[in-house]
């Protein structure tokens, strides 16, 4: 595997360094050895952050964890990253684009706990789309008390979401047909 390691207002030493290579380096057993997995680490103010996102086709894997200490962060990033490809081993490997991505072993293994983590919608919602800026679709999500709201976008005409994050923020997904 390919590491890309970053830092945001952090100095990436030889330790982190190593730390990330030893503990990530046990997802090995799961991709091929050109896989990339690019790491940022970031520390704002006491909180220790580190970001992996390993692209593979037609997905990406990614987790993201913080705590007071990098160290600790590595480590559950590592034990996130492991739990979401053996819960969603069948879902993200699709044996004819995957393949030259993922180890065979990990394709062909039959783990345990696979079928009582199954994904089930349970509910359908249909609403019809009255055109509105971002503002606006932040404003009714408020007063629907949600966490996002799907909405048509007047200035694109395109189908968007707005969605709450940390420290009373908002972000915007706008669908890109280019990739």
């Amino acid at each position: 595997m390919k590491f890309i390691i970053s830092g945001r207002n952090i100095d990436i030493t030889d330790g982190l360094r190593s730390a990330v290579e030893d503990k990530l380096g046990k997802l090995e057993k799961f991709f091929t050895d050109d896989t990339e997995i690019h790491v940022t680490m970031s520390v704002e103010k006491e909180r220790q952050k580190i970001e992996v996102t390993i692209p593979v086709k037609g997905n990406i894997i990614r987790s993201e964890q913080v705590s007071n200490d990098m160290y600790v962060s590595i480590d559950l990033v590592e034990e996130i990253i492991e739990r979401q490809l053996r819960k969603y081993r069948k879902k993200i490997i699709d044996k004819k684009q995957n393949a030259g991505t993922f180890q065979q072993a990990f394709m062909e293994k039959d783990f345990k706990d696979e079928n009582t983590n199954e994904i089930k919608i349970i509910r359908t919602k249909k609403f019809g789309f009255k055109p509105m800026y971002p503002e606006d679709a932040c404003v009714q999500m408020e007063l629907l008390g949600h966490n996002f709201f799907v909405f048509l976008n007047a200035e694109t005409e395109e189908v968007n979401v707005v969605y709450k994050r940390k420290g009373n923020t908002y972000g915007l997904i706008e669908p890109d047909f280019n990739e």
